[in-house]
């Protein structure tokens, strides 16, 4: 671990731009990466923020493919969308670039090159999977197939989902182009391999001795294993018709991997701010007095701890990362997140729904950030911690202290008299708050740190509910001076400490207390006062409005029906049955009827009992749907009925046929209606 750094590069995953960004996003990568640069910029560190779109590979081609437009229509689309969301939400990025940008494909290409001239790619001819069809190799999610280890029918050429194995798109049994559903065949192609077998020695050096102590166990114990399985070369080419041209002659319609190009966008990115802000980039990412940190989801551990390292160590002239503290994966209400199911909570559209409320969602994605684990997000735990400790804890304290201020003292600060022992010891517990936080932050305890943020509140919160100042004002004057004194010191520091986790409302307690964010972090241990007595504060606002039942029950309700629709898109029709001759289908006396009346069985949650005029007579009919409708919508429905099957007795109630139903595409039960002029007792051929 680096200690005091000059400067801090810190990098956060470059999204795709196939999708909007969703919670999972932001809690793996997103808010723990903007939550430390702003951190380090309240201590007056020197920090590049960087990230930017990752607009090339398979993902942008197939998006393309099924959208019927072009990459660069999709990449334009989805960047517009992320940027905007990036930019509502608050990350503070100090650059957000484009990998389609030409400073990208000239520093992609330039890296490339100088490896290439180094001699340390090998270069080889291999067979691979080609659609004669659409005549053209087929990239990884090109292919699906059997999986060789688990069966699953529906593995793609580089991953099975189902099982997590690592796969080759030649390993899929019975494989197929999902171009055009045909066969592929083999057929030689040459490529360019970066043989990671070569650099073992130094990740085992670097990461699995250098790093054991002070990278989290989820990242070092990833790591171990691909190193300990064994490192084979791995392809920095591929034939595609989009990306980055490989800069070498006899590569003539060959792509650079997009594993390979996209970690370069870190330094592409950099040098476009520099380049704007008058800086030099090489700092930043050559001299070894910089700290660069890698925000990342699980996902991708292997690339920025294995084969983007070994990248810069084959370059020679970059430092290496001190960290890279990936998190887990985020679920969501009990189920994995799926951009291609819409089982997600989309920034952009929850920015809509929820305005102004950017800070809850951070603080409910810290607070149940999968730092260790996967963690599951549920609206009505978001719901939970806005009320319950947002509304409830942080914003209550505020409210008292700036009203009480302005009812007193009309919004000037009172000048303390004597402290007292407990003055004294809360100040000095305030004191110990920002090394507190600090250590949780360094260590990337992101969840840890937020709660001694609310602790600071919580600290509040007790000494006026302790002190009482409201009680205390009518036979004591004086000592209520010093009491909302000391209770607007708390204040202030609140205002400097939330800022990394909670910038919307740090930006707005400022205001409140017109101190205009002049205090920085180590202010709030250092100073005697943060807010000095005379100063006069605003009027008082709802840092936090609680949210009710009916806007939680409405995001509910949007991933239902995203549940249901999912499954009806799944629903796949039940198989013929066996073979009938036509006089088994004749021996069925299908007739017209109409429910004349429906009342529920006793004691029956499912069952209906239906009187129902068949045209022949007037019979009864027990069926099992009482789930799904009531007595009173039936009444008087047309329905196809099983006129000739043999009467059964149901809990004591003889039903004389049955009812014609199916299911619909959400899965609810449907009657089998004959056409409104057919006649009770017409026979169905």
């Amino acid at each position: 671990m680096l200690q005091n750094p000059k400067r801090y590069t810190i990098t956060a995953a470059l999204p795709y731009t196939n999708g909007p960004i969703h919670i999972g996003h932001l809690a793996g990568v997103y808010v723990p990466a903007d939550i430390y640069s702003r951190f380090l910029r309240m201590q007056g560190k020197d920090v590049a923020f960087i990230c930017g779109s990752d607009e090339h590979g398979v993902a942008i081609s197939m998006k393309a493919k099924k959208e019927g437009v072009s990459p660069q229509e999709i990449i334009d689309k989805y960047d517009g969308i992320i940027r905007k969301s990036f930019i509502d939400f608050g990350i503070s990025f100090n650059n957000y670039s484009r990998t389609s940008a030409k400073i990208h494909h000239d520093t992609a290409s330039d890296f490339f090159r100088k490896l290439y001239d180094k001699g340390d790619f090998i270069e080889e001819v291999t067979e691979q999977l080609y659609d004669a069809k659409a005549n053209q190799f087929l990239a990884d999610r090109f292919v699906v197939g059997t999986c060789p280890k688990c069966g699953n029918e529906e593995a793609y050429g580089d991953q099975c989902e189902k099982c997590g194995s690592t796969l080759n798109a030649t390993d899929l049994i019975n494989p197929k182009s999902t171009i055009t559903g045909e066969t592929p065949i083999l057929k030689s192609t040459k490529h360019w391999f970066l043989p990671l077998d070569r650099y073992t020695e130094f990740l085992t050096e670097w990461i699995l001795v250098g790093h054991k102590n002070d990278w989290k166990p989820n990242v070092y114990g990833q790591v171990k294993s691909w190193v300990d399985g064994g490192l084979e070369p791995r392809a920095v080419t591929r034939d595609l018709d989009w990306g980055i041209d490989v800069p070498v002659e006899g590569a003539e319609g060959k792509k650079l991997y997009v594993w390979f190009d996209a970690p370069i966008g870190y330094i592409s990115s950099t040098k476009e701010w520099a380049a704007r802000e008058g800086k030099d980039w090489e700092p930043y990412w050559k001299n070894e007095d910089t700290k660069l940190v890698h925000f990342i989801g699980k996902d991708n551990i292997v690339f920025h701890c294995i084969i983007f390292p070994a990248m810069l160590k084959a370059e020679g002239s970059y430092i290496l990362p001190d960290n890279v503290p990936a998190n887990e994966f985020l679920n969501l209400e009990g189920n994995k997140l799926s951009t291609s199911k819409n089982w997600a909570v989309w920034l952009h559209e929850y920015l809509e729904d929820f305005p102004e409320k950017q800070d809850v969602l951070r603080y409910a994605l810290t607070a149940n950030a999968p730092e260790t684990k996967d963690n599951d997000f549920t609206w009505k735990d978001f719901q939970a911690r806005n009320n319950n400790e947002l509304v409830a804890v942080f914003g209550n304290f505020i409210n008292r202290v700036v009203v009480l201020t302005n009812k007193y003292y009309d919004g000037f600060i009172p000048s303390p008299n004597e402290l007292t022992e407990i003055d004294e010891a809360t100040l000095t517990e305030l004191k110990a708050y920002p090394a507190v936080i600090s250590s949780s932050v360094e260590r990337y305890r992101f969840r840890e740190a937020l709660g001694e943020l609310m602790n600071v509140a919580r600290l509040g919160n007790k000494y006026l509910a302790d002190e009482e100042p409201w009680k205390v004002m009518k036979d004591n004057p004086e000592r209520v001076k010093t009491q909302m004194y000391v209770a607007l010191q708390i204040a202030a520091a609140l205002s400097v400490l939330s800022e990394p986790f909670l910038p919307f409302t740090a930006t707005k307690l400022s205001r409140i207390l017109k101190n205009d964010g002049k205090l920085k972090w180590n202010d709030v241990s250092e100073n005697s006062e943060l807010i000095p007595a005379g100063h006069q504060i605003g009027e008082a606002e709802l840092l936090f409005a609680k949210i009710e039942d009916e806007e939680i029950q409405k995001q509910i309700d949007k991933l239902e029906a995203t549940k249901t629709a999912n499954l009806a898109e799944s629903k796949q029709p039940e198989p013929q049955k066996e073979l009938i001759q036509f006089e088994d289908f004749a021996k069925m006396d299908i007739r017209v009827g109409t429910i004349l009346e429906a009342e529920k069985m006793p004691k029956a949650n499912k069952l209906l009992v239906l009187k129902v005029d068949t045209g022949i007579d007037v019979r009864t009919i027990v069926s099992g749907i009482a789930e799904s409708f009531t007595p009173e919508e039936i009444i008087g429905k047309r329905v196809s009925v099983l006129a000739n099957l043999a009467p059964r007795a149901l809990r004591g109630v003889e039903s004389q046929g049955m009812i014609l139903m199916t299911t619909n595409a959400e899965g609810k039960l449907v009657f089998i209606n004959p056409d409104a002029d057919a006649p009770n007792g017409e026979t169905v051929n």
